[in-house]
Protein backbone atom coordinates (compact mmCIF):
# COMPACT_ATOMS: atom_id res chain seq x y z
CA UNK A 1 0.00 0.00 0.00
CA UNK A 2 1.10 3.39 -0.97
CA UNK A 3 1.55 6.05 1.98
CA UNK A 4 -0.23 9.21 1.80
CA UNK A 5 2.49 11.55 0.15
CA UNK A 6 3.27 9.29 -2.80
CA UNK A 7 -0.75 8.68 -3.03
CA UNK A 8 -0.84 12.16 -2.79
CA UNK A 9 1.70 12.55 -5.82
CA UNK A 10 0.13 10.61 -7.93
CA UNK A 11 -3.15 11.84 -7.53
CA UNK A 12 -1.93 15.47 -8.24
CA UNK A 13 -0.55 13.88 -11.81
CA UNK A 14 -3.73 12.07 -12.74
CA UNK A 15 -5.17 15.69 -12.08
CA UNK A 16 -3.25 17.33 -14.25
CA UNK A 17 -2.62 14.65 -17.45
CA UNK A 18 -6.71 13.35 -17.01
CA UNK A 19 -9.17 14.18 -20.01
CA UNK A 20 -11.65 16.90 -18.91
CA UNK A 21 -14.14 15.88 -16.75
CA UNK A 22 -16.75 17.77 -18.71
CA UNK A 23 -16.27 16.12 -21.59
CA UNK A 24 -14.37 18.99 -23.44
CA UNK A 25 -11.97 17.52 -26.10
CA UNK A 26 -13.39 13.87 -25.93
CA UNK A 27 -13.36 12.63 -29.26
CA UNK A 28 -15.49 8.86 -28.35
CA UNK A 29 -18.96 9.39 -28.75
CA UNK A 30 -19.40 6.15 -25.85
CA UNK A 31 -17.05 8.22 -23.61
CA UNK A 32 -18.54 11.82 -24.25
CA UNK A 33 -22.14 9.89 -23.18
CA UNK A 34 -20.20 8.45 -20.13
CA UNK A 35 -18.85 11.71 -19.11
CA UNK A 36 -21.85 13.98 -19.31
CA UNK A 37 -24.44 11.32 -18.61
CA UNK A 38 -23.05 9.44 -15.73
CA UNK A 39 -20.33 10.89 -14.08
CA UNK A 40 -21.50 13.99 -14.29
CA UNK A 41 -25.14 13.34 -13.41
CA UNK A 42 -26.20 15.78 -9.88
CA UNK A 43 -29.50 14.10 -9.40
CA UNK A 44 -29.91 13.29 -6.05
CA UNK A 45 -32.00 9.84 -6.61
CA UNK A 46 -34.64 8.63 -4.03
CA UNK A 47 -32.12 5.49 -2.67
CA UNK A 48 -29.07 7.97 -1.16
CA UNK A 49 -30.64 9.63 1.82
CA UNK A 50 -31.50 5.96 3.45
CA UNK A 51 -28.12 4.22 2.26
CA UNK A 52 -26.67 7.28 3.96
CA UNK A 53 -28.51 7.49 7.00
CA UNK A 54 -27.02 3.93 7.72
CA UNK A 55 -23.31 4.75 6.60
CA UNK A 56 -23.83 7.34 9.62
CA UNK A 57 -25.20 5.08 11.96
CA UNK A 58 -21.76 2.46 11.16
CA UNK A 59 -19.56 5.14 11.57
CA UNK A 60 -20.59 5.93 15.19
CA UNK A 61 -21.44 2.46 16.25
CA UNK A 62 -18.90 1.49 18.61
CA UNK A 63 -19.90 -2.25 18.93
CA UNK A 64 -16.83 -4.67 18.89
CA UNK A 65 -16.99 -7.39 16.76
CA UNK A 66 -14.65 -10.48 15.36
CA UNK A 67 -13.37 -10.43 11.83
CA UNK A 68 -12.28 -13.58 9.96
CA UNK A 69 -9.61 -11.88 7.49
CA UNK A 70 -8.48 -14.02 4.54
CA UNK A 71 -5.08 -12.73 3.33
CA UNK A 72 -3.61 -12.95 0.13
CA UNK A 73 -2.14 -16.55 -0.51
CA UNK A 74 -3.74 -17.00 3.44
CA UNK A 75 -5.50 -20.65 3.73
CA UNK A 76 -6.29 -20.53 7.32
CA UNK A 77 -8.46 -17.20 8.60
CA UNK A 78 -7.29 -14.95 10.98
CA UNK A 79 -9.14 -13.44 13.79
CA UNK A 80 -8.99 -9.98 15.45
CA UNK A 81 -11.59 -7.90 16.92
CA UNK A 82 -12.48 -4.24 15.57
CA UNK A 83 -15.26 -1.50 16.29
CA UNK A 84 -17.70 -1.50 13.44
CA UNK A 85 -17.33 2.28 13.39
CA UNK A 86 -13.42 1.55 12.56
CA UNK A 87 -14.46 -1.53 9.51
CA UNK A 88 -16.88 1.77 7.90
CA UNK A 89 -14.22 4.25 8.69
CA UNK A 90 -11.39 1.94 6.85
CA UNK A 91 -13.48 0.27 4.14
CA UNK A 92 -16.51 1.79 2.85
CA UNK A 93 -16.52 3.25 -0.66
CA UNK A 94 -17.53 6.64 -0.20
CA UNK A 95 -20.15 8.36 -1.27
CA UNK A 96 -18.92 10.05 -4.62
CA UNK A 97 -17.83 6.73 -6.12
CA UNK A 98 -20.78 4.37 -4.11
CA UNK A 99 -23.28 6.65 -6.28
CA UNK A 100 -21.39 6.79 -9.19
CA UNK A 101 -21.97 2.60 -9.02
CA UNK A 102 -25.37 3.32 -8.63
CA UNK A 103 -25.80 6.07 -11.93
CA UNK A 104 -23.79 3.42 -13.99
CA UNK A 105 -26.53 0.46 -13.19
CA UNK A 106 -29.49 2.97 -13.40
CA UNK A 107 -28.16 4.21 -16.87
CA UNK A 108 -26.71 0.85 -18.60
CA UNK A 109 -29.62 -0.81 -16.59
CA UNK A 110 -27.17 -4.41 -16.27
CA UNK A 111 -29.72 -7.29 -14.99
CA UNK A 112 -27.27 -9.50 -13.39
CA UNK A 113 -24.80 -7.91 -10.90
CA UNK A 114 -22.16 -9.36 -8.63
CA UNK A 115 -19.52 -7.61 -5.97
CA UNK A 116 -16.71 -9.17 -4.63
CA UNK A 117 -15.97 -7.25 -0.72
CA UNK A 118 -19.99 -6.94 0.58
CA UNK A 119 -18.03 -5.40 3.64
CA UNK A 120 -20.96 -4.06 5.64
CA UNK A 121 -23.70 -3.30 2.84
CA UNK A 122 -23.23 0.53 1.86
CA UNK A 123 -22.12 -0.32 -2.14
CA UNK A 124 -24.27 -3.34 -2.20
CA UNK A 125 -27.42 -1.59 -1.39
CA UNK A 126 -26.56 1.39 -3.79
CA UNK A 127 -25.89 -1.68 -6.61
CA UNK A 128 -29.18 -3.22 -5.30
CA UNK A 129 -31.42 0.10 -5.44
CA UNK A 130 -29.95 1.34 -8.91
CA UNK A 131 -31.86 -1.75 -10.27
CA UNK A 132 -34.84 -3.09 -8.34
CA UNK A 133 -35.40 -5.77 -11.23
CA UNK A 134 -31.56 -6.84 -11.06
CA UNK A 135 -29.89 -9.77 -9.28
CA UNK A 136 -27.42 -8.67 -6.89
CA UNK A 137 -25.30 -11.48 -6.02
CA UNK A 138 -22.31 -10.25 -3.24
CA UNK A 139 -19.16 -12.38 -1.52
CA UNK A 140 -17.98 -11.44 2.02
CA UNK A 141 -15.32 -12.90 3.65
CA UNK A 142 -15.96 -11.93 7.28
CA UNK A 143 -19.54 -14.08 8.74
CA UNK A 144 -19.40 -10.76 11.18
CA UNK A 145 -19.37 -8.30 8.71
CA UNK A 146 -21.82 -10.33 6.65
CA UNK A 147 -24.44 -10.46 9.24
CA UNK A 148 -24.27 -6.68 9.59
CA UNK A 149 -24.55 -5.92 6.15
CA UNK A 150 -27.56 -8.81 5.58
CA UNK A 151 -29.68 -6.49 8.43
CA UNK A 152 -28.75 -2.91 6.71
CA UNK A 153 -30.40 -4.50 3.67
CA UNK A 154 -33.16 -5.52 5.57
CA UNK A 155 -34.00 -2.33 6.96
CA UNK A 156 -33.49 -0.95 3.40
CA UNK A 157 -36.06 -3.57 2.10
CA UNK A 158 -33.93 -4.29 -0.65
CA UNK A 159 -34.92 -7.95 -1.55
CA UNK A 160 -33.22 -8.68 -4.77
CA UNK A 161 -29.59 -9.29 -3.24
CA UNK A 162 -27.80 -12.90 -2.39
CA UNK A 163 -24.84 -12.53 -0.06
CA UNK A 164 -22.51 -15.50 -0.15
CA UNK A 165 -20.16 -16.42 2.10
CA UNK A 166 -16.76 -17.28 2.85
CA UNK A 167 -13.52 -17.18 0.49
CA UNK A 168 -14.02 -15.69 -2.82
CA UNK A 169 -11.13 -18.43 -3.72
CA UNK A 170 -13.41 -21.29 -2.98
CA UNK A 171 -17.25 -19.94 -3.68
CA UNK A 172 -16.65 -17.61 -7.27
CA UNK A 173 -15.67 -20.49 -8.82
CA UNK A 174 -18.87 -22.36 -7.48
CA UNK A 175 -20.60 -19.30 -8.56
CA UNK A 176 -19.20 -18.92 -11.46
CA UNK A 177 -20.27 -22.99 -12.47
CA UNK A 178 -23.59 -22.29 -12.25
CA UNK A 179 -23.94 -18.70 -13.71
CA UNK A 180 -22.68 -18.42 -17.66
CA UNK A 181 -23.30 -14.58 -17.95
CA UNK A 182 -22.71 -11.45 -15.98
CA UNK A 183 -23.59 -7.85 -17.02
CA UNK A 184 -22.01 -6.12 -14.27
CA UNK A 185 -19.08 -6.43 -11.55
CA UNK A 186 -17.71 -4.33 -8.90
CA UNK A 187 -14.59 -5.51 -8.10
CA UNK A 188 -13.30 -4.80 -4.23
CA UNK A 189 -11.70 -8.05 -3.05
CA UNK A 190 -7.56 -9.07 -2.45
CA UNK A 191 -6.14 -5.96 -3.05
CA UNK A 192 -2.72 -7.53 -4.51
CA UNK A 193 -1.70 -7.98 -8.01
CA UNK A 194 -2.50 -12.10 -8.19
CA UNK A 195 -5.34 -12.36 -6.91
CA UNK A 196 -7.21 -9.10 -8.93
CA UNK A 197 -5.63 -10.53 -11.94
CA UNK A 198 -7.48 -13.89 -10.95
CA UNK A 199 -10.87 -12.20 -10.65
CA UNK A 200 -10.03 -11.02 -13.79
CA UNK A 201 -9.27 -13.94 -15.59
CA UNK A 202 -12.62 -15.72 -14.25
CA UNK A 203 -14.86 -13.22 -15.28
CA UNK A 204 -13.59 -13.16 -18.41
CA UNK A 205 -15.51 -16.60 -19.08
CA UNK A 206 -18.93 -14.98 -17.97
CA UNK A 207 -18.51 -11.43 -19.95
CA UNK A 208 -20.38 -10.59 -23.03
CA UNK A 209 -20.18 -7.64 -25.05
CA UNK A 210 -21.89 -4.81 -22.63
CA UNK A 211 -20.63 -6.43 -19.39
CA UNK A 212 -18.90 -3.38 -17.30
CA UNK A 213 -16.10 -4.57 -14.88
CA UNK A 214 -15.42 -1.88 -11.90
CA UNK A 215 -11.78 -2.37 -9.93
CA UNK A 216 -11.68 -0.64 -7.11
CA UNK A 217 -8.12 1.13 -5.58
CA UNK A 218 -6.47 0.89 -8.94
CA UNK A 219 -3.77 3.09 -7.51
CA UNK A 220 -3.77 1.86 -4.24
CA UNK A 221 -0.25 0.33 -4.21
CA UNK A 222 2.00 -0.89 -7.06
CA UNK A 223 0.31 -4.41 -7.23
CA UNK A 224 -2.50 -2.83 -8.07
CA UNK A 225 -1.07 -0.51 -10.24
CA UNK A 226 0.01 -3.20 -12.30
CA UNK A 227 -2.54 -5.53 -12.31
CA UNK A 228 -4.96 -2.55 -13.58
CA UNK A 229 -2.16 -1.97 -16.09
CA UNK A 230 -2.29 -5.71 -17.28
CA UNK A 231 -6.23 -5.53 -17.66
CA UNK A 232 -5.97 -2.84 -19.44
CA UNK A 233 -4.40 -4.36 -22.32
CA UNK A 234 -5.84 -7.47 -21.68
CA UNK A 235 -7.11 -8.12 -26.11
CA UNK A 236 -10.90 -8.38 -25.15
CA UNK A 237 -10.82 -5.19 -23.68
CA UNK A 238 -11.92 -2.17 -25.65
CA UNK A 239 -11.98 0.22 -23.39
CA UNK A 240 -10.68 1.14 -20.08
CA UNK A 241 -11.57 4.47 -18.20
CA UNK A 242 -9.04 5.28 -15.11
CA UNK A 243 -11.00 7.45 -12.79
CA UNK A 244 -8.50 6.84 -10.59
CA UNK A 245 -10.19 5.35 -7.29
CA UNK A 246 -11.63 3.35 -9.36
CA UNK A 247 -10.85 1.75 -12.65
CA UNK A 248 -14.10 1.19 -15.44
CA UNK A 249 -13.90 -1.39 -18.46
CA UNK A 250 -15.94 -2.54 -21.33
CA UNK A 251 -16.20 -4.81 -23.60
CA UNK A 252 -17.89 -3.64 -26.61
CA UNK A 253 -16.79 -4.67 -30.10
CA UNK A 254 -18.67 -1.14 -31.43
CA UNK A 255 -15.08 0.37 -31.01
CA UNK A 256 -12.98 0.66 -33.44
CA UNK A 257 -9.77 0.72 -31.61
CA UNK A 258 -9.05 0.02 -28.36
CA UNK A 259 -9.27 2.88 -25.80
CA UNK A 260 -7.55 4.00 -22.42
CA UNK A 261 -8.82 7.12 -20.98
CA UNK A 262 -8.06 8.82 -17.86
CA UNK A 263 -10.90 10.89 -16.83
CA UNK A 264 -11.03 14.03 -14.15
CA UNK A 265 -13.69 12.97 -11.27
Amino acid sequence: MYGHFTLALKYLRYLFTAANGKGHGVHSPFVFEFITRVLNDRRNFYAFEAIEKIRLDLMSNHDTIEIEDFGAGSRVAKTNSRKISAVAKGSLKPAQYSQLLFRMIDFYAPGQIIELGTSLGITTAYLASANPAATVTTFEGSSAIAQIANQNHQLLGLSNITLIEGNFDEQLPKWLAQNKSIDFAFIDGNHAFKPTMAYFESLLEVVHDSTILVFDDIHWSEEMEQAWAQISIHPRVTLAIDLFFIGVVFFRKEFAQKQQVSIRF
